[in-house]
Parts: C-alpha cells; sequence; structure tokens
C-alpha cells in the first residue's frame, strides 16, 4: 500500500522569486573590471546566469589573467556587500511570484539556491516573500555541492522529506534546470527569454509567473510515496 503525498516544490531564488539578475550582472560588470576581469552586465546575463561566482571568476582567469592568491577573497567579499546594499535598496519579486505563492500555498515549499544563504535571507526579506518558505532554505555554500550538480536538489528533498519523484523544480537558469532534470525531478523552466534560450525536453516551459499554479495543476498533484 502507498499513500499519497502533495507535490514539494522547489525554487530557486535569483531570477525565479526575485528580480535580483540584473542588479548582480550590474554589480559584476562594475567589479570585476577593477580587478583586472574584463566584464559587462550584459556578459553576464548571457553566459552566466546562475553560475557560481568561484566559476565565473575561474573562467575570466583563464581568458585574461590571474588573480594574486589573496585577492579572490576581497573581490568577493566586495562584490557581496554591493550587492546586498543593491538588493535591499532596489530589489522586487518576479512580477506574479507573490500571487502565485499564495495561490500555491497548500504545497510544502523551500528555496534552493547556488547563493550564500545570508543572500537569500537578504532577498525574501527585501521582498516579503520569506514567510512562505519558513526557514526551509538550502544554499550551495552551506550544502557545498552547486547546481548544475543535481545533489543540490537531491539534498533539499531529503531534507524536507520527499523522494525525487515527489518534487517540481522551478527554476529560470539553464544551471538549475539541467540539475533539476538529472535529479529525476519534475521541473518548470520560467524561461524570461523564449527568443534566446530554449526549455530542455522533460521540461515544461511558461514565459510568466502566473502560469506557475496551473502548470503545476496539470502535473500530477498527487504522486504516490515509495512504500
Amino acid at each position: 500500500m502507498s499513500t499519497a503525498t502533495p507535490l514539494c516544490l522547489l525554487f530557486d531564488c535569483d531570477g525565479t522569486l526575485v528580480d535580483s539578475e540584473i542588479l548582480l550582472a550590474e554589480v559584476m560588470g562594475e567589479i570585476l573590471p577593477e580587478f583586472g576581469l574584463p566584464f559587462s552586465a550584459r556578459q553576464y546575463m548571457d553566459e552566466f546566469r546562475g553560475v557560481r561566482f568561484q566559476t565565473i571568476v575561474q573562467t575570466l582567469e583563464s581568458r585574461f589573467q590571474t588573480l594574486a592568491e589573496d585577492k579572490f577573497t576581497q573581490l568577493e567579499a566586495d562584490m557581496r556587500a554591493r550587492m546586498e546594499a543593491r538588493m535591499r535598496a532596489e530589489l522586487v519579486a518576479i512580477t506574479g511570484i507573490p500571487t502565485a505563492l499564495e495561490q500555491l500555498s497548500k504545497h510544502p515549499m523551500a528555496v534552493v539556491s547556488n547563493g550564500p544563504e545570508r543572500k537569500i535571507r537578504c532577498a525574501l526579506e527585501s521582498t516579503a516573500l520569506g514567510h512562505h518558505f519558513e526557514g526551509r532554505l538550502f544554499s550551495a555554500y552551506t550544502l557545498n555541492v552547486w547546481k548544475p550538480d543535481p545533489e543540490l536538489y537531491r539534498k533539499a528533498a531529503a531534507a524536507m522529506g520527499y523522494t525525487p519523484r515527489q518534487c517540481v523544480v522551478i527554476d529560470d537558469a539553464a544551471v538549475g534546470v539541467e540539475a533539476g532534470l538529472a535529479a529525476g525531478m519534475q521541473v518548470i523552466h520560467l524561461n524570461h527569454f523564449p527568443g534566446e534560450e530554449i526549455t530542455p525536453d522533460g521540461a515544461i516551459g511558461i514565459l510568466h509567473a502566473s502560469e506557475l499554479p496551473t502548470a503545476i495543476a496539470n502535473l500530477s498533484t498527487n504522486v504516490p510515496a515509495d512504500v
């Protein structure tokens, strides 16, 4: 015998819940050249959305020059401080997300992000979305595994008490969609750039957060739990 369990919703943060990607792009476009690594906000949006900051820096180092040993720590600290100030002053929720979260409130929900936990908390506080998640925050920096590695989503699911097939990943970035599919979860791709990005096979593409409740309702709303 098996029991029915509601789908567990695992949300990415940046670009999925909060409109932080352009802020991050602008901060990186300012600070990376200060450390001798040519970079632009457009480059972040085109090539690096959702990618771990250290990976971005390492990629730029391979193209241009290697930072002095102690410079990465300073670079990251300065970037985080500037980003937090921008978020607290300017950050807003992705259009349609507050209403969608209210409509989905009967589902268990968590945030699963490649960002540090402090940044996730800042984002949720700045946009008044934190009450939907009640501390169910899973940071790659805490768990020491980054998307596109599927283990980040798998660890979050296990901590929430759900199997991968009982979970739905909602993510806007290619690295997150890839991670969710590889984790064996159902995936909804919030595609902000339909003219430039293609939703991968196996994922469900939506163009606006207002479509999210219907997309989830169209999935199996009761997935049998493993015996």
